[in-house]
């Protein structure tokens, strides 16, 4: 039995937790903040209950493949509720599109906007369907050390129809012309780091994962999923630590390992470090230990950085559904304000969720949790005044949009944004979602898994493979953790 230590308690360093603790380990999970999920983590005030990050839960087979290797179902730990409609899409006042659950009724709402779009969505998501299956099947279950690992036959043969060398905005304009429906084909990568000029059409897969997986919501939130992951582990004798950051990844003689917090020093046989991986390397690691420089880190793409506002309401508001995307302004102007001339957005989009819709915990009775969103550039300044600025920006579309008073109901408000995701994660340059996923970034060509130089050292989460977003993160750590699970099986 080895000692092993986890830094982070996301997503990516509970799932290696449970995976090398399943395997008989002694491990380790040491956590800077107080509680556990990273940017999953939750609060409570007022009777409200606040998801701190994630609110979409796309791809129910990701989280289901993760329960199960651990002989569970998510059932045994949340109930799971499919939305109807899944999200709505507001272009204006009177000028909405809500997206069913079921496939067929989604087919009819393509085909009332644009003739022959019906036709068109289901060649789409047939497309869609390969990509899902061979990307978050095969795919992003390799650790990318080597071109040589996609060297399968499905890969191979079906590398035309993967589309890795398309825009998803030219592969989504072959299919639609109406800019409603081209908007709402480009918005789930939104997040991927780039404007859709720049995404591989592989990346449509996330349309299939939206429309024909359905989205969903466990009851009681999106923090309900890192507590079952922190119960599997627990059953498995895994320690937490919170509260306890790490200074300083020690390397002595014969590259012996260790790592230093304000309670000690602790020594281990490997270490999977799955918080912001330039801090790790550039805070954590002496130099000679470092796979990357400085000079490459501030070359790299970012996905956005994000304003949230966490605002609870002391009344019911009508026109809101669970999940509301409002696109009531330019959303080529707002991606090139974020990614090809960092600036604040002068006429933000923003994402509207109020869980409350759906659940009733999470707010007291007959008011409103609101969880609202605008995605922004990293690096830029923030400041109080800008906060308030922005908010005052889309609590009045907000308004206008549902006609009627909101502003005067906030009992509770709390912002979130570039120098809390720093802060609270040392998220580089304040990013909130990782590396962007363009196709100079993708696979081998994203910072690897492992340190090149201490053969127990290796890194999980949104900033190294497969890349961001929830199912992605769990998938990183449970690359990391076969790693180093491999590495402690061939020095045995």
């Amino acid at each position: 039995m080895s000692k092993i230590a986890i830094i982070g308690g996301g997503f990516s360093g509970l799932s290696a937790a449970c995976f090398i603790a399943k395997q008989g380990h002694e491990v380790t999970l040491c956590e800077k903040n107080e509680s556990l999920g990273g940017r999953a983590r939750f609060f409570s005030e007022l009777g409200f209950m606040f998801d701190m990050g994630p609110s979409w839960y796309w791809m129910p087979d990701i989280f289901e493949d993760f329960f199960a290797q651990f002989g569970k179902k998510s059932c045994d730990y949340y109930k799971l509720v499919q939305l109807d409609p899944g999200f709505q899409v507001i272009y204006g006042k009177d000028d909405v599109l809500q997206i069913p659950a079921r496939i067929d009724d989604i087919y009819e709402v393509f085909e009332n906007i644009e003739k022959g779009s019906a036709a068109q969505l289901e060649k789409f998501l047939a497309e869609g369907a390969f990509k899902y299956k061979v990307g978050m099947q095969h795919l992003v279950y390799k650790p990318s050390f080597s071109w040589l690992e996609f060297a399968e036959k499905e890969v191979i043969t079906g590398a035309v129809k993967l589309h890795m060398f398309q825009s998803v905005s030219d592969y989504v304009r072959k299919f639609f012309k109406d800019e409603r429906l081209v908007m709402l084909m480009e918005f789930p990568v939104l997040f991927l780091g780039a404007m859709a000029q720049q995404i591989p059409a592989l990346y449509s897969l996330m349309n299939y994962a939206a429309l024909s997986l359905g989205t969903w919501y466990p009851i009681g939130g999106m923090a309900e999923i890192p507590k079952a992951m922190e119960d599997i582990a627990a059953s498995y004798g895994v320690r937490f630590m919170t509260g306890c950051e790490i200074s300083k990844i020690n390397i002595g003689t014969k590259k012996a390992i260790s790592i230093s917090s304000k309670i000690g020093e602790f020594r281990t046989d490997g270490v999977i470090a799955t918080g912001d991986y330039h801090h790790t390397e550039q805070h954590l690691l002496e130099e000679q230990y470092r796979n990357y420089d400085e000079a490459y880190w501030d070359k790299r793409t970012l996905a956005p950085s994000c304003l949230i506002f966490y605002i609870g309401v002391n009344k019911k508001i009508k026109k809101l559904i669970h999940h509301n995307l409002f696109f009531d302004a330019s959303f080529e102007n707002h991606a090139r304000e974020i990614y090809k001339e960092p600036k604040w957005p002068d006429d933000p989009l923003f994402y509207a969720c109020c869980p409350s819709k759906t659940d009733m915990s999470v707010a007291p009775e007959g008011m409103e949790n609101l969880f609202l969103l605008v995605p922004v550039a990293t690096g830029l300044e923030d400041n109080e005044a800008m906060r308030e600025k922005y908010f005052g920006i889309i609590i009045r579309r907000l308004e206008g949009f549902c006609g009627e008073d909101i502003l005067n109901h906030i009992i509770f408000k709390r912002s979130y944004c570039i120098k809390d995701f720093a802060k609270d994660y040392h998220a580089y340059k304040g990013n909130a979602y990782g590396l962007a996923n363009t196709l100079r970034q993708t696979a081998v060509l994203k910072p690897t898994l492992r340190n090149k130089k201490i053969k127990n050292l290796f890194y999980a989460g949104q900033l190294t493979v497969p890349g961001p977003g929830v199912p992605p993160a769990l998938i990183s750590g449970q690359l990391a953790a076969g790693q180093l699970l491999n590495y402690l099986n061939t020095k045995q």
